[in-house]
């Protein structure tokens, strides 16, 4: 599929718009690191939730909702919609926390929360592993796509792809700063969007799927079920039980951390004020789950009528490799579709989904690196503008790094599995270290290590063909020994002192009976019963919106304005909630 002189006009204007921010905010992102990473704590709560939908659309997901749904129906990206019960738990119960902690970064938590040598060794190794090691996985997996979709699309090598995803992130994200990346998130995003939804409406009018009645005929009725079939115990339990039972709070995952963190913390960090970082969160979990996955969805059931098996997308792409072959690559051959003009369109908004993702994780990863190990621990007293020039070094390595680790990854689906695997049992500790004053540095320290251990224990028991458990089994071993060893390091070793936990108590105002013997959250703004009722009506508000979508896209009518009235109700009383919890704040 080669683009002409339209499609590649379209590009250029399209970008020329999204990279605009970089360049406007180059010199404001260059005056310190409260800029250059938090924003000034001046955005407001529109703008910062769109960032984060716009760091969560990038050119691997599409990919991997249609390995999803190529290998499991709709009903396989439960993997993911699992995480909307986390990302609630956030809104209303530890974005505000976070926003009253003042915090650059979300890392510095750990010496306000805990004490002493232990609390400054979790802040250091976790800047190096979440900011240089987990993060290069993640933008990794997100470069793996866009090699695949511009070898499909434009016939380039990996090399020259790499190369160009190189010189794009790293131009974007050196100048601009997070005020540039959040501003720039807006524009690409829309651009994003426009481009997705035209792919589905180009995927519905192929012959061979004869629009959404079409679907309706041909799909065997399994692959279009919102839920797994109760009768197919093995796959049931697989597929919603352990997602929503466990998975959600188990495993920590970038965009879906348990109690919030990542690029999601820092977010909060920047917001105006606990308001609107309450208000972010609470719009990207909607725009997430509820308004954007559809249009994947139906571009990857469409693959399914057009190139049934991966020989059929290697008979109409007889130039793609074999080694990028996969379900995951029926996303950008369903691209090829396209009309000239569209096509363009297409790649205008995949290049900006993929830039918007990758400079968020160049900037969180440099704060980590900069502030939270750097600073830190090697150069406490550097100047703001010799850490910003810092900053920007730390950048270009980061995705000199990310470049070299695509080079060993296969699929999305592959991806994002060893993503789950990566923090699988520490997710618990998250949760709870807000709320209860027992938990220590150690806790931390052992479930990190407890989880890598257990991770890697297993690992070798299968290699050897010892003990082959199959996905779920690792998950639910791993969670349980990992949850198991933290707790039982956390009785075994001494609390925070209490001059710590005191000022933690004081700056934060954690509500709840977790600190008793600090005032059981007196003074708190917080109700606890009134945010876990939100949290309810959250889940059930985006999740009811998200079953209405589908069901009246697919002609379910009645189903689909039943479902659409319960998200009405459930969200009607969430606004009124909110306001109730406003005015006793």
């Amino acid at each position: 599929m080669q683009l002409n002189a339209l499609d590649w006009w379209v590009v250029a204007g399209c970008l020329a718009v999204a990279f605009a921010p970089a360049l406007w905010f180059a010199r404001r992102a260059g005056r310190g690191t409260d800029e250059f990473f938090a924003s000034g704590r001046a955005a407001p709560w529109w703008l910062i939730g769109t960032s984060m939908v716009a760091t969560t659309f990038s050119t691997d997901t599409p990919n991997l909702v249609t390995d999803l749904v190529r290998n499991g129906g709709v009903s396989a990206n439960w993997a993911w919609w699992a995480f909307l019960v986390t990302g609630m738990a956030t809104v209303f119960l530890y974005a505000r926390l976070w926003r009253r902690s003042g915090a650059l970064t979300d890392l510095e938590f750990y010496e306000l929360r805990y004490s002493g040598k232990p609390a400054a060794a979790v802040r250091g190794v976790r800047a190096v592993y979440l900011g240089l090691v987990f993060n290069a996985v993640i933008m990794a997996t997100v470069t793996l796509a866009a090699v695949k979709i511009a070898h499909v699309l434009l016939g380039w090598d990996r090399g020259t792809t790499l190369l160009v995803c190189f010189l794009l992130s790293v131009g974007f994200s050196v100048l601009s700063g997070l005020w540039g990346v959040i501003v720039a998130d807006l524009v690409q995003f829309t651009i994003a969007m426009i481009g997705v939804i035209a792919a589905a409406h180009t995927a519905l009018k192929a012959p061979q799927v004869g629009g959404i009645q079409g679907l309706l005929d041909r799909l065997d009725p399994g692959t279009l079920a919102f839920l797994p079939d109760p009768g197919d115990g093995s796959v049931f339990v697989s597929v919603l039980v352990i997602p929503l039972a466990v998975q959600w709070w188990a495993v920590w995952y970038p965009g879906s951390e348990p109690g919030g963190g990542s690029y999601i913390a820092q977010r909060m960090l920047a917001a105006r004020d606990e308001d609107h970082a309450l208000k972010a969160v609470l719009w990207f979990n909607v725009a997430h789950y509820a308004l954007r996955p559809w249009p994947w969805i139906i571009v990857a059931l469409a693959s399914l009528l057009v190139f049934p098996e991966l020989a059929d997308i290697r008979t109409a792409l007889p130039h793609v490799d074999p080694a990028l072959l996969g379900d995951d690559i029926a996303y950008p051959a369903m691209l090829t579709l396209l009309p000239h003009g569209l096509l363009g369109l297409l790649v205008a908004s995949l290049t900006s989904a993929y830039v918007s993702t990758m400079s968020t994780h160049l900037n969180w990863g440099a704060s980590y690196l900069v502030n939270d190990f750097y600073r830190r621990f090697l150069r406490p007293d550097a100047g703001e503008r010799h850490l910003v020039l810092v900053s920007r070094l730390v950048t270009v390595g980061l995705m000199g790094f990310a470049v070299t680790v695509t080079l060993v990854l296969d699929t999305a689906g592959d991806a994002f599995r060893l993503l789950l695997s990566f923090g699988a049992g520490t997710g618990l500790i998250y949760l709870l270290r807000w709320y209860w004053w027992r938990i220590n540095a150690w806790s931390e320290i052992a479930a990190m290590g407890g989880s890598f251990l257990v991770t890697l224990a297993i690992f070798l028991l299968r290699r050897a063909g010892a003990w082959n458990p199959g996905t779920d089994a690792t998950l639910l071993w791993t969670v349980g020994l990992t949850t198991l060893i933290w707790l039982l390091v956390t009785y075994a070793t001494p609390p925070v002192d209490r001059a710590t936990l005191a000022g933690f108590v004081r700056r934060i105002r954690p509500a709840g009976p977790g600190w008793r013997d600090l005032g059981r959250g007196e003074g708190s703004p917080d109700q606890l019963p009134l945010a876990l009722l939100s949290w309810s009506l959250g889940c059930t508000a985006v999740y009811a919106a998200l079953f209405a979508t589908g069901n009246l896209l697919f002609g379910r009518m009645g189903t689909g304005l039943g479902l659409g009235a319960i998200a009405c109700v459930a969200g009607g009383f969430l606004v009124r909630l909110m306001k109730k919890r406003g005015e006793a704040a």
